[in-house]
């Protein structure tokens, strides 16, 4: 058996940013060319008025003050309202693939390896741009990685569930070397005009490197235990697939195509799901809550990071100890927790322990105890 580490991480950020100013007055157009076209319905009752947005409902609901985004003029326009992508070729790389390179390097620079030492790659995200094939093979070919790669999905805890899989395929020999990456690109997926999730998320691709810590050529962190839970919900949903066709209303622009949720039951139901997975993971490692020096959570809403931070410590996070990167990120899906991990893990000394968490739709959970070495 052989210990996993993990040696490496980079985060790829798109080079456009929307801030919550710039959304509410592109929502808020919107909403009025919404309503004059739809004057007579609304005035007769069958139809429902679009609401202003403001910067302040945004950041009192979320901690969110702006987003990255793969393209902005697209989103921003109130005619439009979701991202323009270029159409590639079947010959050129996908968007996906190409946001991860750079994510890849960083992770593979900062362990002190070359893209053909790996030999396993998992692109683990939301949202994949193909069903086939697999975004990873694509990353594998690109990188000139060998061994094997597939892709996954367990939404917002992609992650986390792809770093378990990994490292208990390094523990138990079957490879050496394995790249995770999560290239989310979900401003594709989100509905821009939904007042109550138009500001949720932004686009970005992280990558971390796990490998026997045995053969690391630099410091890292050893994973030492790993805990993965689900439980069916539809609280958080998204019903577009290759059998939309197939149904009688399959080419209408419906409203479920894209990302919807419960967000109060999602609140309610979640947060106790994750503590007691947080809590329930450290007592099956031995170690007391107070034995971490930081958690680095899923980047979702600051409200719920900071009760998660309260129950999991029992007291109120110290400044750095809850970390979050979301008011300048947004919500990131799976990408979320590895970002706070590659920004807020550098001043960690050996012994030093912590623990990474992403949740989301499923409901899923997973999380990932790790000891600086």
């Amino acid at each position: 058996m052989f210990t996993p580490a993990i040696t490496g991480t980079g985060v790829f950020t798109p080079p456009e940013t929307i801030t919550n100013d710039e959304l509410v007055a592109a929502f808020n157009a919107y909403a009025d060319r919404y309503n004059a076209e739809h004057a007579a319905e609304i005035a007769a009752g069958t139809l429902a008025a679009k609401d202003h947005s403001s910067s302040e409902f945004i950041f009192k609901a979320s901690g969110i003050e702006s987003r990255y985004v793969m393209d902005k003029t697209g989103v921003l326009d109130p005619a439009r309202m979701y991202p323009q992508l270029r159409q590639r070729s079947d010959d050129e790389p996908g968007i996906m693939a190409e946001i991860a390179l750079e994510a890849c390097a960083k992770a593979l620079a900062a362990a002190g390896r070359e893209g053909s030492e790996v030999d396993l790659v998992i692109c683990a995200a939301s949202n994949m741009e193909r069903a086939y094939p697999a975004v990873a093979i694509e990353i594998q070919k690109l990188l000139g990685a060998s061994g094997f790669a597939f892709d996954m999905n367990v939404a917002c805890s992609s992650a986390t569930f792809g770093i378990q899989a990994a490292a208990d395929m390094i523990r138990t020999g079957s490879v050496r070397c394995a790249l995770v990456v999560n290239p989310e690109i979900t401003s594709g997926h989100l509905e821009w005009r939904d007042r109550d999730c138009h500001f949720i998320f932004g686009d970005v691709c992280t990558a971390t490197l796990i490998e026997r810590r045995e053969e690391a050529k630099a410091g890292g962190f050893e994973i030492r235990s790993t805990r993965c839970a689900t439980e069916f919900s539809n609280n958080i949903r998204n019903n577009n697939g290759f059998l939309r066709r197939t149904r009688p209303d399959g080419l209408a622009d419906r409203r479920d195509m894209q990302f919807m949720q419960e967000g109060r039951k999602v609140f309610k139901e979640v947060l106790p799901m994750v503590c007691a997975h947080i809590l329930g993971h450290l007592a099956e490692a031995g170690l007391a809550p107070a034995a971490l020096r930081r958690l680095w959570l899923h980047q979702a809403n600051k409200t719920m990071n900071d009760f998660i931070g309260r129950k999991v410590l029992g007291r109120d996070p110290a400044p750095g100890e809850q970390p979050n990167i979301l008011q300048e990120y947004a919500n990131t899906s799976s990408a979320g927790s590895i970002i706070a991990f590659d920004r807020f893990s550098g001043d960690f000394a050996p012994g030093e322990i912590g623990l990474i968490c992403s949740f989301g739709a499923g409901y899923s959970v997973g999380s990932v105890i790790v000891e600086k070495f």
